[in-house]
C-alpha cells in the first residue's frame, strides 16, 4: 500500500502513471475527504490507490489539459461519480486530447466535457480540506495551481507542470509562453514560505525553498 506524505492535517499521495510518468495526486484532510488531481493514465491503478487510501474523493481537479494529464479522466469520473473542474482557457487543449496523444501513437480515451470551470482564487472544500486555485499560465493557457495550508510550515502546492525539482515546465508547446510562466512562478509560488511542499506533474516532490535556492531556471 502506498503511504501518504503528511503535512499537518493534509495528506498527499503521488502516483506516476502512463508512458510519460505523469503524477496523479490525491490530497485529503484529516476527515478523509479530498480531491484527485490530473488522472493521466492507468485508471485501475488510480482507483486502487483511492480504495487503499480510504479517501472519499469529492471531485477531479485539473491543473491543465495536456493529454498526459487527462487520459484517465473519463473512466475515473465514471467509477467515482464525481464532477470534473478545468480552467476554460484550456478547453481547446482538452478537446484535442486524442489528437495530441495520436501524434505519439499512444492510446487515449477522450473524456467528456468538464462539469465546471476553475477561476482565480476559487476555493474548493472537502471535509476539513480547503484548497485555493491560482492561475499560472505559460506552460498551458489555462494552467492553474492549487494551494493548501500555505500560511505556515505545512503548506502544500499541487503545481502541475509549472515548477519541478530543478526545472520548470516546457513552453515550446502550443499556447506556451516562457516569460509568462516565469512571471507566474515568481508571483504565485516563490512568494510562499520556503517549507511549502511542491507536488509536480512529473518527477519527485520538492519545496519552495529548495527551488528558490537551487533551481537554475529561477536565477
Amino acid at each position: 500500500m502506498r503511504q501518504p506524505s503528511v503535512h499537518g492535517h493534509v495528506r498527499v499521495w503521488s502516483l506516476p502513471t502512463g508512458p510519460l510518468q505523469e503524477n496523479v495526486v490525491l490530497v485529503a484532510g484529516a476527515q478523509g475527504e479530498g480531491f484527485l488531481f490530473d488522472p493521466g493514465d492507468d485508471a485501475e491503478r488510480i482507483l486502487a490507490l483511492i480504495r487503499d487510501s480510504g479517501v472519499t474523493v469529492r471531485g477531479i481537479l485539473l491543473t491543465h489539459a495536456h493529454f498526459d494529464h487527462i487520459g484517465a479522466v473519463q473512466p475515473v469520473r465514471e467509477a467515482l461519480q464525481v464532477p470534473v473542474w478545468l480552467h476554460p482557457a484550456d478547453l481547446p487543449l482538452y478537446s484535442m486530447g486524442a489528437a495530441s496523444a495520436g501524434r505519439w501513437n499512444l492510446p487515449f480515451i477522450q473524456p467528456e466535457a468538464p462539469d465546471h470551470d476553475i477561476a482565480q482564487d476559487q476555493i474548493f472544500t472537502a471535509g476539513d480540506l480547503t484548497l485555493m486555485a491560482r492561475e499560472l499560465p505559460g506552460h498551458a493557457p489555462g494552467h492553474v495551481v492549487f494551494l493548501a495550508g500555505t500560511d505556515g510550515e505545512n503548506g502544500v502546492v499541487v503545481a502541475g507542470d509549472t515548477l519541478f525539482q530543478g526545472s520548470i515546465g516546457r513552453t515550446d508547446l502550443p499556447g506556451g509562453d516562457h516569460p509568462t510562466l516565469l512571471a507566474g512562478i515568481n508571483r504565485e509560488l516563490l512568494t510562499l514560505p520556503d517549507a511549502t511542499a511542491v507536488y509536480s506533474g512529473h518527477g519527485g516532490a520538492t519545496t519552495i525553498g529548495a527551488e528558490r535556492r537551487c533551481n537554475p531556471f529561477l536565477r
